[in-house]
């Protein structure tokens, strides 16, 4: 399969206008909440916003003033990297011995806000408590306020070059796992499949490392198991998770195979989780209820006896996602959820019973949901 990956095939970065675009869309919330300057500190945010990846080692930031250019509060380690990545042209970089809080703080008074309404992601990972009472003690004069949800919400959308984005590392998904298992056979040790499957997505133009989630045997149920040194057997079902990164953007997909011919009761529960599947699928149009979409498959599994309970989501957002995260919950279906779907949103959408679990990348048209993933949803063998 390596000799099918071309290069030149890769969609191309965002361009200055995309960024442009997604920045007057922040800044029309930001004049509706009444900010004067936005503190950016969620990866996430600040990749889409600035298209700069920090490290995680120390605090920085984007700060973006309602008018005027952004600058990146970054590590001075970390200069070069920010010019050959942002669109933007403006950072301010400090030493390691330094208080980034402080360097950040300054700038925002050399910006003229030290006495401005200030936004502080009230649901980011790195604006703790410490944080946001040393942005107080720092500037006395501002007025904080929290600005939650709405940078979550904003990318839920996908514009045509982010779908192109997940197309490549849906395409990653389904030739890693074929990689994987053309792999697994009876007497291979898991970690040489893992090996075939690492190997061929970074060759596709996977970023990221932690690319797969893999059990088999008596652990293939566990979704979420960490890599063991198991020998494949006669008889096991093995569990690939795909989860893939292309410049950030996530797709994902999950297939099974049994090491030898499947029994019959295997094949009928695979059969009737796809068909569940296609029902859901079909569902997934623009202004459906999360609720409806999920209820489909959640009381299908059940009724068809495949499991006792499902507790799990059927769905979740995918995007763009760094660490600390590995996962975006912005959006899940389950029973409660209240929200409805919108044309070019994107999930991850799977089902899960007898030791085996079938899931893909979705994106919602008016035609119902598309899978990005296209690998067939069968038992391999």
């Amino acid at each position: 399969m390596a000799e099918d990956f071309i290069q030149d095939d890769l969609p191309p970065p965002f361009t200055r206008d995309e960024y442009a675009a997604r920045l007057a869309a922040l800044r029309a919330r930001m004049a509706r909440a009444g900010l004067d300057l936005l503190v950016i500190d969620q990866f996430e945010h600040m990749v889409y916003f600035g298209g700069h990846l920090p490290t995680a080692a120390m605090y920085q930031c984007l700060l973006v003033p309602l008018s005027g250019t952004p600058v990146m509060v970054i590590r001075a380690l970390d200069a070069q990297v920010f010019h050959e990545t942002s669109w933007l042209d403006r950072c301010t970089a400090f030493g390691d011995a330094e208080d980034p809080i402080a360097v950040a703080s300054a700038e925002i008074t050399a910006l003229g806000l030290a006495s401005g309404r200030i936004g502080l992601e009230g649901d980011s990972h790195f604006m703790t408590l410490d944080r946001a009472d040393a942005f107080r003690a720092a500037l006395p004069d501002a007025r904080f306020q929290t600005f939650s949800g709405e940078m979550w919400e904003m990318r839920q959308v996908k514009s045509p070059a982010e779908l192109a984005h997940l197309e490549q590392a849906a395409r990653i998904c389904d030739r890693a796992t074929q990689a994987g298992f053309a792999a697994a056979q009876a007497g291979v040790n898991e970690r040489e499949v893992t090996a075939a499957i690492t190997a061929e997505a970074l060759r596709n133009g996977a970023d990221n490392t932690r690319l797969v989630l893999m059990a088999s045997g008596p652990r293939s149920a566990a979704l979420h198991g960490a890599l063991g040194n198991r020998m494949l057997a006669p008889g096991d079902l093995l569990h690939v998770e795909m989860v893939p990164h292309f410049r950030g953007y996530t797709s994902r997909i999950m297939r099974p195979k049994s090491i030898g011919v499947p029994d019959e009761e295997q094949l009928r529960i695979a059969e009737t989780m796809v068909s569940i599947q296609d029902e859901q699928y079909a569902a997934m149009t623009p202004g459906a209820r999360a609720s409806e979409v999920d209820r489909i498959l959640r009381e299908g599994i059940l009724s068809a006896g495949l499991r006792d309970s499902y507790s799990n989501v059927t769905g979740y957002t995918l995007g763009l996602v760094f660490i600390p995260r590995t996962s975006d919950f912005t959006r899940v279906f389950q029973a409660e959820s209240r929200w409805t779907l919108e044309e070019n949103t994107v999930f991850h959408m799977y089902a899960w019973a007898g030791g085996m679990a079938f899931s893909d990348t979705v994106v919602v048209t008016p035609q119902g949901g598309r899978r990005m993933t296209a690998l067939p949803r069968v038992l391999a063998q």
